[in-house]
């Protein structure tokens, strides 16, 4: 990737863009987006597990004043494709898991249909399930779509003749998104010509995933189907794609005469239908000579997914890449069950897989008497262990030693359980942390020139990322134009088709589009366009990508007190160094980088979805139960980066800052509760009485 753009723009801390809309209420999320005469939707959810419906009774829901339709198995239009089955809703009398979709109310008010939905009868014939994930289960299985298993070496070799071994067992939950804006759906369907034509207004990342996943479901072209979402609360993956509330919706404006539909799932109900993390599984074996370089690396994954859909991710990926060692295994193995289907969280796969790695390389420094850092950077590979590519800039050694001179590390007693002030022990601790830099083809933009301004337009999505603001500072450099004499259009199917806002990938792939469609024009039209004038591109391959490993790499600091008598834990503070290639406005990238930060020490000290296996549903499914970190959990976090421009990732020399701020950090807290107390907790969350022996 040659020509980097020459910041002008790029690199100002340039307040956002939507701010001012978004703070004075301005700013149209999906549920408040005007439209006419609308209806509201409840659903009516199944009580059991596994099984089938034998009987629904809705005359006393149809009866209730206000309620507009019913819709059940028996009467809700047919859909057209059962290729995913999550997206199957309504079609027949199959319960797959608890919290399943079995009918719905169409009212006049939310508060109508959900009473009404409250009445509706239901029968079954409730089956024997299974939601229990265990490593000694004789069903676990290979998962499809991805490497599963990659191998170099003799690990088995490899460790029975190293002279330090690390063999342990680490878990994480199951864990659930919860976005401040509730996964919701405005949905009209016209039926104008014979032919439907469906309008959503939706929370999600990405406006043509949506079109594209919904299209065969319906049998419509996907030309007849607008998506529109200017503005999204939230989505830490979750609204990467389209779930069965989607669907749910276009059914229910397919029966009302062409009145909009308006659903907001509420708290509980995103617990069961729109993806959680997958709880894991993990060994990991280290194998390393006395003074710590590996010899070999195992890590072997037990997820879970559910019967009706695939749902994998690679938590032993990044295991493949961190560290040099010549004997190196992964295995990811399934559990399919009788849940919902899991879906993306924030880094997904990464973030519990780096978990279980970070921890370990803690236990093996202590092992091998070595300070955590140091070990790190006896291990620090050449090149890519996984491909033998070169690095496009792996900065990992120069994160940890400036995290380590900005935390204070050098003045660190390694000696676990020794610190103490009054009544709580202090304890420090470190981890390392990447993410692959992401880029999805497909992008295209338009550029065009009016009044003196430049349209750019693009169907791009912000879900409180930055990427108005962000995107406006890469067309002002790429068109060498003032910010204000950009105007930019995202977020809507009419506009030119992009990728969704997951893995990081957004600016890569926006902004190179971006890029592309400034230097087609430029090189049309010249400095001084005239009125009307307009030109488009889509993303260009990037031809380094054949050459270089891109990833992000990160260094994370925690301090940690624990009360000696209650358990309590506290984390005073927290510093994460990052190395993230060029930062396109810091304002915007510290903002992602501190709520990743804050999102680990939730992952870290509360976040646990708790199923009752008896009946195969979450308890603990609202924020009364479902612990979050708040406002007296964060203290003082800071994050910050290395200045330096990725010459071989993109024209912006950039990388992706929305998922490595979570990586890492639920580690370096770990490895502080251990310096802290002496106790390994390897099956986060840590809570108190984990510590109270």
């Amino acid at each position: 990737m040659s020509g980097l753009l020459q910041p002008r723009a790029i690199g100002t801390s340039l307040p956002r863009i939507d701010g001012l809309a978004k703070v004075t209420g301005t700013a149209p999320y999906a549920y408040e987006q005007p439209v006419t005469d609308p209806l509201y939707l409840h659903p009516v959810q199944a009580s059991i597990a596994r099984g089938r419906v034998t009987a629904i009774d809705t005359a006393a829901a149809e009866a209730l004043n206000g309620v507009v339709a019913v819709l059940t198995h028996h009467n809700a239009p047919r859909l057209a494709s059962d290729h995913d089955k999550e997206l199957w809703v309504l079609q027949s009398n199959q319960v797959a898991f608890r919290g399943q979709f079995i009918g719905a109310v169409i009212a006049e008010t939310s508060e109508i249909a959900r009473h009404a939905a409250e009445l509706v009868h239901v029968s079954y014939d409730e089956q024997p399930h299974d939601t229990e994930l265990r490593a000694d289960r004789d069903d676990l299985y290979t998962p499809n779509g991805f490497q599963a298993d990659t191998v170099d070496g003799d690990v088995d070799a490899a460790l029975e003749t190293a002279a330090v071994r690390i063999d342990q067992i680490y878990t994480t939950p199951m864990e659930h998104n919860n976005p401040v804006e509730p996964h919701t759906t405005v949905a009209t369907w016209d039926s104008t010509g014979g032919t439907g034509r469906l309008t959503l207004y939706d929370s999600t990342q990405g406006v043509f995933g949506v079109r594209n996943a919904l299209a065969p479901v319906f049998g419509l072209d996907p030309e007849r189907i607008r998506v529109v979402a200017p503005y999204v609360g939230g989505g830490f993956g979750s609204k990467g794609m389209p779930h069965a509330h989607n669907v749910l919706t276009g059914l229910a404006a397919q029966v009302v005469g062409g009145r909009p539909v308006k659903y907001a799932l509420t708290r509980q109900q995103m617990f069961a239908l729109v993806g959680y993390r997958t709880p894991t599984i993990q060994r990991i074996q280290l194998g390393a000579e006395a003074d710590g370089r590996l010899s070999t690396i195992a890590h072997d994954v037990i997820e879970q997914t559910s019967r009706i859909k695939e749902f994998a991710e690679g938590s032993a990926a990044p295991t493949r890449m961190m560290y040099g060692a010549p004997n190196r295994r992964t295995t990811h193995r399934l559990a399919a069950l009788d849940v919902p289907v899991p879906f993306w969280m924030r880094a997904p796969g990464v973030a519990p897989g780096m978990f279980a790695g970070e921890s370990a390389m803690d236990e093996l420094a202590i092992a091998c008497g070595l300070d955590p850092i140091e070990l790190r950077v006896r291990n620090e590979p050449a090149t890519d262990p996984e491909t033998g590519k070169a690095w496009s800039g792996r900065h990992l050694i120069a994160c940890l030693r400036e995290g380590a001179c900005r935390f204070g590390w050098d003045h660190r007693d390694p000696t676990p359980a020794t610190h103490r002030q009054d009544c709580w022990l202090v304890g420090t601790g470190v981890a390392a942390a990447t993410y692959p830099r992401c880029a999805m083809v497909g992008s295209t933009a338009t550029i065009g020139y009016h009044h003196g301004r430049y349209l750019v337009r693009i169907g791009a999505m912000d879900i409180g990322t930055g990427s108005w603001t962000a995107l406006t500072q890469i067309a002002a450099d790429a068109l060498t134009c003032p910010v204000d004499s950009v105007e930019l259009q995202i977020g809507d199917t009419d506009l030119p088709t992009a990728t969704i806002a997951s893995g990081s990938s957004g600016i890569t792939s926006w902004g190179t589009t971006i890029v592309e469609t400034a230097r087609t024009f430029r090189d049309k039209y010249g400095p001084d366009p005239s009125d009307g004038d307009e030109a488009h591109a889509t993303m260009p391959d990037n031809p380094d990508a054949d050459h270089y490993a891109m990833h992000s790499f990160g260094a994370q600091f925690a301090e940690v007190r624990i009360n000696a008598d209650t358990g309590e834990i506290r984390v005073p503070r927290m510093l994460g160094v990052f190395s993230i290639g060029r930062v396109i406005n810091p304002r915007t990238a510290r903002s992602q980088l501190i709520g990743g930060m804050t999102m680990g020490l939730s992952m870290a000290l509360h976040e646990e979805s708790i199923v009752d296996n008896r009946f195969g549903h979450v308890i603990n499914h609202d924020l009364a139960g479902y612990h979050i970190a708040t406002h007296a959990d964060v203290n003082n976090i800071d994050a910050t980066w290395l200045d330096e421009p990725d010459p071989h990732s993109n024209p912006m020399g950039s990388h992706g800052a929305g998922e490595i701020g979570i990586v890492g950090a639920a580690a370096a807290i770990a490895n502080a509760v251990h310096h802290a107390t002496g106790i390994r907790i390897r099956n986060l969350p840590i809570t108190p009485d984990k510590l109270l022996h």
